[in-house]
Order: structure tokens, then C-alpha cells, then sequence
């Protein structure tokens, strides 16, 4: 059928865009703004869809941090070019750090990718798809985690010297978000049903420095706490060198700042710290460890280090090992170090063989087994506030202000006995505790 004037025609179906995200929550926040984008464009967008389509637009946000990391991605890219190359997919763009990092190099040897971008190229990918900029979207994002908790980001880039480290080669220097920019995103993350907030960035603890002339983490942190509907705010990534005690204040005044801090502090020997270029030293560590402590009595403290450093002796790593089983953190993580161009520590002799690196690791994450395992034996009789993260079996799982989501403890709760839904909060009554994991009941 015809009007006058008007020929009809088919409507041009824009393809679908599955976007598969690869390393850290900053990785996933970024995810998250492009499917924003995306979807105000009116693409059809999904995340890490298993099926694919011969038309779809896959987009790749790879991590280039580490070794292994470096790896998946090249794997990732690889799996999804062979894709194209069957016809089973249309387009694969590549983002993120590792294309940021070597995009020369990957655009000699995997030469099949419509196009590689950097991380921070959003508008010149959305318009390698036929996509808009969109400034109203800003805040708005198409959430990959579970809709009552979303990650943070209020800054990117790190200004830190730290001698092992790439990240600043891949994500520049530090760049805090402005807090009015901040406070209207978690307004609209709340109307949208996000109950926690969990703060990110390369460095929590330089916040402000660059925008106002001084680091106001604690401004922004009560700002952040008087947002309507969100129940907790949570802390990850604080640097120990200059870090601004006053939040920690704020963490005392508000009930919706969690009592958790990551710290990464990498080491405890001075001949390790001070070739790491972490500013600090074994006794001012152990100093600001227990000022923290003192000052929010129950916090815990999460903390990641590495082993295998270049030059780490046996010396090195009995002392870091004897400083972890005194200091008894409630969260640890530990990593073998990863020799990395371009960084300061490249120049030094990767030394310590992969199988000693590994085997410190092994060491160090026993004896924090040993102190998850009695720390949570402490928690049995007593009565927690517990967000519900999913329904996982027979048991409800969720996590109590001590637990960040992936990396921490869990609570487990009958199903059978215990109702609940996924994004309450219950008070759960521990009675039961492993190494990693609570067993309790709903407290009714």
C-alpha cells in the first residue's frame, strides 16, 4: 500500500552490540556507560551474550594490568576474530586497556578487527557504530551487576609513582569527577533501585586534589550518605601513603558508610617498599594500620599484596609473611608480581622464579585462611544486617558491610526455612562459619 508522496520501505534493524568486559570493576563501570550510551542510541545491547548472531557488533573492554590478564584478553580477541572470520558474527571493535596499551601491535597481528580504540575513546567508538555522544546520558548506565549494588567510579587515572605498576600508562594521570556530577548519578542509580554504593578508582584517596586544591573524599562521602536510598556505602581502593584520616570520621558519623577499607599495601619491608616507590615505610604502615583501627573500632580491613617483587628475598618475604599472621587482617589477597614494560621496575632483574613467587603465594594466603577461619568463628551467636545478592540452590547468598561482592565472604541462608528476596536487607543470626563462608537464619 501506498500514500501520497510516501513510498514505504523497509525500517534499516540496527545490529545488536554484545559487549564482553575483562578485568576490574573499573572495567565494568565503563562497560556500563557504553551500554548507556548505546541503549539511548536505540541499539540493542547485551552483555556477554553466550549466543551470537552474524550481525552482531562485538565489543571487547580488555584489561592489559598483568600478565595473565594481558593473555585472557589476547584469547578473547582471538576467539571472537576467528567468529568473523566463520561469518558468525559482523563487527568486533576492541577497547580498554590492553588496546590502549598495544594498539600498534595488535593492529599488526590481528589484523581482522574493524577497530581498536583506547580507554579513553567513547565518543570515537560510538561513532565507529553509527552512535552519538549523548551529554544527557551522563550517570545513566545499563547496570551488568545486580541492580541493588553498582559500582562507583569518581575518578580515573593514578598520579602514583609506584615503581610495578602500568596504569598509568593505560589510564593516564589522576582525574577526579566533579561531586555534583557524582551526587546526581547516585540519585539516579537510587531511583533505580541501587541500595550500595561501592566507591572505585586508582586511588580513592587523592580525590579532590586536582579539582579543588585538596583531597575532600570526606566532602564527598557525606554528600554521597545524605542520597535518599542508599543503605551502604562502601570503600575500595584507598591509598596508605597520605591517606586523609578525616573519612574515617565520617565513617564513625554515618551508618550508611560501611566500616570496610582496601588497602592495597603490596609489602612490609622497607627494601621492598622503598623499590616499590610506595612512599612509606614498615613502621608508618603498621602505624596507619592500627590509627585506622583505633579510630573505627570493628572495621575491617581488606588488604592485597604481592610476592616475588625483583630482589625479594627469603628475608623479604618471611618478614611480610610474620607481619600478616600478626596483623590479622579480615581480607587478604596476594598476587605474583608481573614484570611489566615500560614500568620503573622493568629496568630491574626479574629474579625470583615463577615457581618461589608462587609458592609465597601459596604461604601467605594459608596463613590467611587460619585467620578467616578464627574470625569467623567469632561471628557464631551473633546477629548481622545482610544484603541479599542472589538465590543460588537451596540457599539465599549475600553479604554482610565487612563483605565486598567477588572477593569476600558470603552468607548462606536456608531457602527452605527462610524467605527472603534478592536486594533486602535481613538480620541474620550466624551459626555456622568456614573458612570463607557464614551459615545462618533470618532473625524475623
Amino acid at each position: 500500500m501506498k500514500t501520497k508522496g510516501i513510498i514505504n520501505q523497509p525500517i534499516a534493524v540496527k545490529p545488536r552490540v554484545n559487549v564482553v568486559t575483562l578485568g576490574c570493576s573499573k572495567n565494568i563501570y565503563d562497560s556500563e556507560v557504553l551500554m548507556g550510551q548505546l541503549k539511548g542510541n536505540a541499539f540493542d545491547v547485551v552483555h556477554e551474550a553466550e549466543k551470537v548472531n552474524s550481525n552482531d557488533i562485538i565489543v571487547i573492554n580488555t584489561c592489559g594490568f598483568i600478565d595473565n590478564a594481558k593473555q585472557e584478553s589476547i584469547d578473547t580477541i582471538l576467539q571472537y576474530s576467528e567468529l568473523k572470520e566463520q561469518g558468525k558474527v559482523g563487527k568486533v571493535i576492541v577497547t580498554g586497556c590492553l588496546s590502549e596499551r598495544y594498539k600498534p601491535e595488535l593492529e599488526s597481528e590481528i589484523t581482522n578487527i574493524d577497530a581498536y580504540f583506547g580507554t579513553n575513546d567513547l565518543q570515537n567508538l560510538l561513532q565507529s557504530v553509527g552512535a552519538d555522544y549523548k551529554h544527557e546520558l551522563i550517570g545513566e548506565r545499563m547496570l551488568t551487576t545486580p541492580s541493588h549494588f553498582a559500582y562507583f567510579k569518581i575518578a580515573e587515572g593514578c598520579n602514583r609513582p609506584c615503581s610495578f605498576c602500568a596504569i598509568p600508562l593505560m589510564r593516564g594521570k589522576h582525574l577526579s569527577t566533579p561531586m555534583d556530577e557524582l551526587v546526581k548519578n547516585a540519585q539516579y542509580l537510587a531511583k533505580n533501585g541501587t541500595k550500595e554504593l561501592i566507591l572505585i578508582a586508582q586511588d580513592l584517596t587523592y580525590y579532590g586534589l586536582d579539582l579543588y586544591g585538596k583531597r575532600n573524599l570526606d566532602e564527598l562521602l557525606r554528600r554521597l550518605s545524605d542520597v535518599n536510598g542508599i543503605e551502604w556505602i562502601r570503600l575500595q581502593y584507598a591509598y596508605p601513603s597520605g591517606f586523609p584520616m578525616e573519612i574515617l570520621d565520617v565513617m564513625n558519623e554515618r551508618d550508611n558508610i560501611c566500616k570496610y577499607l582496601d588497602m592495597p599495601l603490596q609489602h612490609i619491608s622497607d627494601d621492598m617498599l622503598k623499590s616499590m616507590r610506595r612512599g612509606i615505610t614498615k613502621q608508618k604502615t603498621i602505624d596507619l594500620v592500627n590509627q585506622i583501627r583505633d579510630k573505627v573500632p570493628g572495621i575491617a580491613m581488606r588488604t592485597t599484596l604481592i610476592t616475588g617483587y625483583p630482589g625479594e628475598t627469603q628475608q623479604d618475604f618471611d618478614e611480610m609473611a610474620q607481619w600478616v599472621e600478626d596483623t590479622r587482617f579480615d581480607r587478604l589477597g596476594c598476587f605474583t608480581y608481573s614484570h611489566e614494560e615500560k614500568t620503573h621496575a622493568h629496568s630491574l632483574i626479574d629474579d625470583v622464579p615463577e615457581e618461589v613467587k608462587q609458592d609465597r603465594v601459596d604461604a601467605i594466603m594459608e596463613i590467611q585462611q587460619g585467620i578467616s577461619f578464627d574470625k569467623n568463628q567469632e561471628k557464631i551467636g551473633n546477629t548481622y544486617k545482610v544484603l541479599i545478592d542472589k538465590k543460588d540452590g537451596g540457599y539465599f547468598v549475600g553479604r554482610t558491610e565487612f563483605d565486598s561482592p567477588e572477593v569476600d565472604n558470603e552468607v548462606l541462608i536456608d531457602a527452605s526455612i527462610d524467605y527472603a528476596t534478592v536486594g533486602s536487607f535481613v538480620n541474620v543470626k550466624i551459626d555456622n562459619a568456614e573458612d570463607f563462608d557464614l551459615y545462618g537464619q533470618i532473625v524475623k
